[in-house]
């Protein structure tokens, strides 16, 4: 049987990743295994290194924070994603801007929580949020040099509520991320999706 490897890069709570785990890893579709052979975080407190423990996944901490800049940063990275043999990385609220260091040798694709060409950056569920669209939603796209301007993999929807608050807005935003992030997953790896 086929099977096909991801690295999965976060930064926070965890959430999306715990979903990729529930839902894709070990997992057969179409033919295809798919398995998580890395968890990668910058933040070494971060909740998602407890949450992959749950499914026996030790998580590689390497911190931004203590690096000259952006570049060496990639740079490990790119090294240990090369080594674990991933077949595609999978930024799940993965907090860095990436440089081409990365951009050029690492197939990824990144989960942003607006429908993009809008809201691009760190502070998407807020401005879409405070902003007149009637809607809301999420984007999976491939990672490129171009922060959050990557081709589009796959994009959901919702319509604004009357009264609806910011913090049911966000909740909103991470159940449909929950379902794109992994269906995206999946597509790519048994589908051959070309980039």
């Amino acid at each position: 049987m086929l099977t096909k490897k991801i690295a999965v890069l976060f930064s926070g709570s965890g959430s999306n990743l715990e979903a990729i785990l529930k839902k894709v890893h070990n997992q057969i579709f179409n033919g295809v295994k798919i398995e998580v052979c890395l968890c990668i975080c910058n933040k070494p407190g971060a909740f998602g290194i407890e949450r992959a423990k749950k499914f026996g996944l030790e998580t590689l901490v390497i911190e931004s924070a203590k690096f000259k800049n952006r570049e060496e940063f990639d740079a490990v990275l790119v090294e240990q994603i090369l080594k674990s043999g991933a077949d595609l990385t999978v930024l799940a609220g993965f907090m860095r801007i990436l440089t081409p260091v990365f951009t050029a040798q690492i197939k990824a694709i990144n989960l942003h929580p607006s429908i993009l060409p809008l809201f691009k950056g760190a502070h998407a569920i807020k401005e879409s949020f405070e902003s007149d669209m009637m809607i809301g939603g999420v984007s999976v796209h491939y990672v490129s040099e171009e922060l959050d301007g990557g081709k589009l993999i796959a994009q959901r929807a919702f319509e604004r509520e009357d009264g609806m608050s910011l913090d049911e807005w966000e909740a909103k935003i991470h159940a449909i991320e929950h379902e794109i992030l992994p269906e995206s997953i999946i597509k790519i790896l048994t589908k051959e999706v070309n980039v």
